[in-house]
């Protein structure tokens, strides 16, 4: 690629001290033999000062002169180089992480003082999307959630729990049946079980909740029926542990989504119409999310509905996921 086409998003070496402008130039010059700052000007294509940009990474080790010609650059070995700086990241992230835990047991030893509030309240959207993005990365083993509209950030909560199945964090949730009947709701929870949510549904959940591991909690609060203005965030204590139990009693009732198939299959769409039923949708908004026309939906409901030998819709999406369930899939 060349540093032309290069968006602001495609710099990757931000982590061990190098900008935009630096990666550039290396790059430019771990792509051509020893140059002189005129042979690159010619593709630079950037503003910054490109002969104060190479003397910072001729300081960081990145790049050496020619003996005998100091006007002519050359880059050092990435494996070489950027390693060296890799390990300095590394360990200043090490002292940083212990620090953070220090922090952590010196804020717990300080909540379990006599007269210490375990509850904080949070007030404002912003701060309420920003402290949502917190608990959840807060999560080392398992994040656990009930999700029911209203929503702050959707597209946000649901990026973060990406973020922590790809470290490895374990995550499942109880979608209320009004959650997925939002418009790309689905899509979205697919998304996640493809990377490995644990999905659940329920009709109805009595509220919107996050559990991250046993030691922090967040639970949204609803001052008008579409809007949420503030939370509540549950540090350790019986309140925190009562909260726990319940996310596992209402798993225990939940019954599994099953939409981890690759959408194209016919399979990932008979999966679709199950988490549907299940959820009580009608059947105009079953035809909605599917996109298909009603009387097809209805027809595809009735055709489970025989399969089943069901008598209502949601007991065909009962049957159907009790099934999967025992079958192991």
């Amino acid at each position: 690629m060349s540093v032309e086409g290069m968006s602001a998003d495609a710099f990757e070496l931000g982590g061990i001290g190098l900008g935009p402008a630096a990666e550039s130039a290396y790059e430019l010059l771990v792509d051509r033999p020893p140059s002189t700052i005129a042979d690159l000007t010619a593709t630079w294509g950037r503003g910054d000062d490109l002969a104060e940009v190479l003397d910072a990474l001729e300081t960081k080790g990145l790049v050496i002169r020619e003996p005998g010609t100091p006007d002519r650059y050359a880059a050092v070995a990435p494996d070489v180089a950027l390693e060296a700086l890799l390990l300095t990241a590394e360990k200043r992230l090490h002292q940083a992480r212990e620090l953070a835990q220090d922090l952590a047991e010196r804020h717990r030893r300080h909540l379990l003082e006599p007269g210490h509030n375990v509850v904080e309240l949070v007030t404002g959207r912003p701060a309420l999307r920003q402290r949502v993005a917190q608990v959840q990365r807060a999560a080392r083993r398992e994040l656990r959630c009930l999700d029911r509209p209203p929503y702050v950030d959707s597209r946000g909560t649901s990026d973060v729990t990406l973020e922590l199945l790809g470290r490895g964090v374990a995550c499942r949730t109880v979608y209320d049946g009004g959650a997925v009947e939002q418009t790309g709701k689905l899509a979205s929870i697919e998304r996640l079980a493809e990377a490995g949510e644990e999905g659940r549904v329920l009709p109805s959940v009595p509220m919107k909740l996050y559990v991250a591991d046993d030691r922090l909690a967040l639970l949204p609060l609803q001052r008008q029926p579409s809007e949420l203005e503030a939370a509540l965030v549950i540090h350790p204590s019986g309140l925190l542990d009562a909260l726990g139990k319940l996310f596992e009693g209402l798993w225990q009732r939940a019954l599994p989504l099953g939409l981890s198939t690759p959408e194209v299959s016919s399979e990932a769409q008979r999966q679709r119409l199950i988490a549907l039923l299940l959820s009580g949708l009608t059947d105009q908004a079953v035809a909605r999310q599917l996109g298909i026309g009603y009387r097809t939906a209805q027809r595809r409901i009735a055709a489970l509905m025989a399969e089943l030998g069901a008598s209502t819709r949601f007991q065909a999406g009962v049957q159907a996921a009790l099934r999967a369930r025992d079958s192991g899939t």
